[in-house]
């Protein structure tokens, strides 16, 4: 079975932080074309100004990421993942597959997804299995669609771990870059009087709408498409962010007033070398209860400051 081939088309200016976005993803698999010095490292090495001229045409205020989707892995929450994360950083891109046919990768990695146990509680289940034995644990119902969310991320199971700990009977969740759901449903699931999840954007949305109905939990959860905060209002008991460190220091300016002096906030999908900088941007308001480690992956629990 063939690799996808994924293709990020970004201005240049942007193209460390879209890249530090593709390793996320794919720390084995992708390369960067970027034409913009071309002719000074072709003198610098081989002292020659002869180039191709196809390669001179080539766009230089543009880059581009080739990333490589086994065929186990989920191309579409790859690339739900890569447009959320860029859009999330105000970074336009361009995105575009090649290798297998559209249908093919569409649904080839279902075959490779089965029902995930995650921590004590929980099991998500893709809605095409039908054979699983949920041994006690609440089921998550799964459809991630064109949304980042199936649980096999390990920013996602850190999440769900830890929203574990601290979902309590009567707790108001606020789920900030909310994909597919996944992190609403499961708080419902484990107690939650409701959740709230935002998204910038619309596609997952109406995934995490979709799988609501899927986990019949369409009174207790609700989602709108909005930019980190700017749709939200009320007070939450739990804030859990499953979001890029950039986006998190954003968010941690002026998530306190959504939250009283008891609510825990959650945030995940950092990178193990970021971990320092969200510290010091929590550090003010918040201080560290307990902090989960997975993959080279950071999820951080913390509670507002007395």
């Amino acid at each position: 079975m063939e690799w996808t081939e994924i293709i990020v088309s970004v201005d240049r200016e942007n193209l460390e932080t879209a890249e530090a976005i593709a390793h996320m993803i794919v720390p084995y698999g992708f390369y960067v074309e970027d034409y913009a010095t071309l002719s000074e490292e072709v003198m610098e090495i081989a002292h020659i100004d002869l180039i191709d001229e196809e390669l001179l045409s080539k766009d230089k205020s543009r880059a581009l990421i080739h990333v490589y989707i086994s065929p186990e892995e989920n191309p579409q929450e790859s690339i739900a993942f890569l447009r959320e994360r860029l859009s999330e950083q105000g970074i336009s891109s361009e995105i575009d597959t090649t290798g297998c046919n559209e249908m093919d990768w569409r649904n080839n990695w279902k075959q490779y997804f089965y029902p995930i146990p995650v921590g004590e509680k929980l099991l998500i289940r893709p809605t095409w299995r039908d054979e699983y034995d949920p041994e006690g644990r609440k089921v998550i119902n799964i459809d991630p669609g064109m949304a980042f969310g199936t649980g096999n991320h390990e920013t996602t199971r850190l999440c769900l771990q830890c929203l574990e700990k601290y979902v309590t009977e009567g707790t108001k969740i606020l789920d900030v870059g909310c994909g597919s759901g996944i992190l609403s449903i499961a708080s419902v699931l484990l107690g939650a009087d409701s959740a709230f999840g935002v998204d910038i954007d619309p596609t997952a949305v109406r995934t995490a709408i979709e799988n609501a109905e899927l986990n019949n939990v369409s009174d207790t959860c609700s989602f709108v498409a909005g930019n980190l905060t700017d749709k939200v209002e009320g007070i939450y008991d739990v804030v859990v962010a499953n979001i890029v460190a950039d986006a998190i220091i954003m968010l941690s300016k002026d998530v306190r007033q959504f939250m009283n002096e008891d609510s825990v906030y959650i945030m995940s999908g950092i990178i193990d070398n970021r971990h320092d900088n969200v510290l010091e941007a929590i550090s003010k308001d918040f201080e560290v209860v307990e902090t989960f480690e997975d993959g080279g992956w950071v999820c951080i629990a913390a509670k507002v400051k007395k």
